[in-house]
């Protein structure tokens, strides 16, 4: 029993360490879209007030548009924030869900993300070796650091996929999603609020937490089953009604 207890922490451990770089990441990339605002707004200003238009300024809103949809990725799946075609999910238990998720990381994410690390690794050489700029413009900027920027991205993404492969075995073994980050952030407020408190014992506290991660796992389930009777009642709808 201790032996399984100490592997779920360590596999918990491991994953919201995971959980925390690819977050922070794409907090940090994420003020990208504040320098493409910026460049955007005054080429427009050159361009049309001035008349002096700037000839790499296309090359430098693809760069920074393109790292910041790359390194968001890894953020992205973190989140769980990913389209996806959840018709039939949503209608499946925890364990089915983790066993079909379990099922496609193997199938499609992994050998997919290894391609783009591998082909990505390649780009990013090449154009170092060759010191390539971009030809789309007279004046084109080197493109070396957005090509390395792909390798990068793709080892975040698959270090994440890793976070939620080892998601779906907890899911197999106990039944029941792990908390994301930001479920564990909120919670987290809640045990740092009660353990600053002069009125809280430690067994109150230990009752008010079981009982927010009730809550917080019971409002997640009912969001499922809302979004299955939301579709459900969608496909009813939209079903020819008979003479």
């Amino acid at each position: 029993m201790a032996g399984i207890f100490s592997t779920v922490t360590s596999m918990r451990r491991l994953y919201h360490t995971i959980d925390e770089v690819s977050y922070w990441s794409g907090k940090a990339f994420a003020w990208l879209i504040v320098g493409l605002t910026f460049v955007v707004s005054i080429e427009v200003f050159k361009r049309y007030i001035l008349n002096a238009p700037t000839a790499w300024i296309f090359d430098l809103n693809n760069m920074l548009y393109g790292t910041l949809f790359m390194m968001c990725g890894a953020y992205t799946l973190a989140l769980a924030a990913h389209v996806r075609a959840d018709f039939v999910y949503i209608y499946m238990k925890p364990r089915g869900q983790a066993a079909l998720d379990l099922a496609l990381y193997f199938l499609f994410f992994l050998p997919g993300i290894i391609g783009l690390i591998y082909a990505g690794y390649g780009y990013a050489a090449d154009s170092w070796r060759i010191g390539e700029h971009s030809g789309v413009t007279a004046e084109g900027p080197p493109l070396y650091y957005f090509k390395t920027v792909i390798p990068i991205a793709g080892a975040l993404v698959m270090l994440q996929g890793l976070a939620e492969i080892t998601r779906c075995i907890e899911c197999l073994r106990t039944g029941a999603w792990p908390a994301r980050l930001e479920d564990v952030e909120e919670i987290d407020v809640i045990d740092t609020q009660l353990s600053h408190s002069e009125y809280v014992d430690e067994e109150s506290r230990r009752i008010a937490m079981e009982s927010a991660r009730a809550i917080d796992e019971a409002a997640r389930h009912r969001s499922v089953m809302e979004e299955g009777l939301v579709h459900e009642r969608a496909v009813k709808e939209d079903e020819p009604k008979k003479p």
